[in-house]
């Protein structure tokens, strides 16, 4: 068996940073190493074909060419279900898979295939995640969120579906752990898996800078518009600054701050991160980006001419603004689920050196082996 099914128990668990950073490394090793998103829902149109938004992602980040149809052959976009429950004659998607799987794996010495949210998605459809490690013959590598007790009774929950196929689990990876909880979860987690008879492939510490979202994100959550440089919205916020009443002491490190700010508070705000930058004794801006904020209640957008500030030119701080009042623009913003993407170059290296230094990849392969 050389093939690999990367599951998780949940969403927004670290799944596809885990597959990139096992990808990355498994080639850095000297493995000739394969990536597909059999089943995917969010997708992207590339060349007049569909395929899901991890494939693009890979491609670009791995280098390979995108080929839609074998790197993500099934996409479960809008409607997919209502429509194959009515009439599921129509659709053969273990074909589609059986086929993107006959493609690819003949030119890699282990082909890494991720899975899609957590294990039981695609189960309307008979393309659970189960189901789908089974038609690959995968063996599985499951990826958990830190903790003790809430990760373990999820990993058994989940390990249910997979035990079902008769799949074989390599080992277990425990995500976005509290670095000061590293020790405590390794020890107590390992002693669990150990009598479960799965390898603890790795416990990777909870890095703060992987949810660090961009400009474009932010300008995108709060339905805003780009006033001033726009070319500027790869700028990454590390933490928010709400009006302009800000004590100096609230920041552990004065950059890459989101001012949210409302019109009339605008001046006073700037002239605050004036001082705080001089008193700081700055060399540059602390100011990722700025939103400036209406009432929440009229469609009422401010005219360029309406914010222009010497500020932003000087140090092409990009400003957008929102209809949405301060309040509702922090908290927009303080629930973004962030994902890499080739916009976060940073977070894809920082993902991929994770991994790296926390997961025992001849522990993989030797599991891997053993199957053979």
């Amino acid at each position: 068996m050389k093939n690999i099914y990367v599951a998780a128990t949940g969403q927004h668990i670290g799944k596809t940073t885990s597959t990139l950073g096992i990808v990355a490394n498994l080639q850095k090793m000297g493995y000739n190493t394969g990536y597909c998103k059999p089943v995917g829902q969010q997708h992207l149109t590339v060349n007049g074909k569909t395929a899901d938004k991890d494939a693009v992602l890979f491609s670009q980040v791995i280098g390979f060419e995108l080929m839609p149809e074998y790197h993500s052959p099934v996409i479960l976009g809008r409607g997919a279900t209502k429509a194959y429950l009515a009439n599921p004659e129509d659709y053969n998607y273990p074909q589609a898979i059986h086929a993107a799987a006959s493609k690819l794996e003949p030119d890699f010495d282990i082909m890494v295939y991720e899975g899609t949210g957590h294990p039981g998605v695609g189960g309307v459809v008979d393309l659970s995640n189960a189901d789908v490690a089974k038609m690959l013959d995968a063996a599985v590598v499951m990826v958990v969120e830190g903790g003790i007790g809430r990760t373990i009774d999820r990993l058994i929950m989940s390990m249910a579906l997979f035990r079902e196929q008769n799949l074989p689990l390599i080992g277990v990876i425990v995500n976005k752990v509290i670095p000061e909880k590293h020790d405590e979860v390794t020890q107590f987690v390992g002693k669990k898996l150990e009598r479960m008879g799965i390898p603890l492939l790795g416990v990777v510490p909870f890095d703060k800078t992987l949810l660090f979202p961009i400009m474009e994100t932010v300008n995108e959550v709060v339905g805003g518009r780009v006033v001033f440089n726009g070319h500027r919205l790869n700028n990454r916020v590390e933490d928010i600054m709400a009006g302009s009443l800000v004590d100096l002491n609230e920041f552990s490190a004065f950059r890459n701050i989101l001012l949210v700010v409302s019109h009339k508070r605008l001046n006073e705000a700037i002239e605050k991160v004036k001082h705080i930058a001089k008193v700081k004794n700055l060399k540059r801006t602390p100011l990722s980006g700025v939103i400036v904020t209406g009432d929440g209640k009229q469609a009422n957008w401010y005219k360029p001419e309406e914010m222009e500030h010497p500020y932003f030119i000087k140090n092409e701080i990009p400003v957008i603004t929102t209809q949405l009042d301060t309040y509702g623009s922090v908290v927009k913003v303080s629930r973004i689920e962030v994902k890499i993407n080739t916009r976060t170059p940073w977070k894809i290296k920082r993902a991929i050196t994770l991994i790296r230094e926390h997961v025992n990849f001849d522990l993989m392969i030797e599991e891997l082996q053993k199957l053979s």
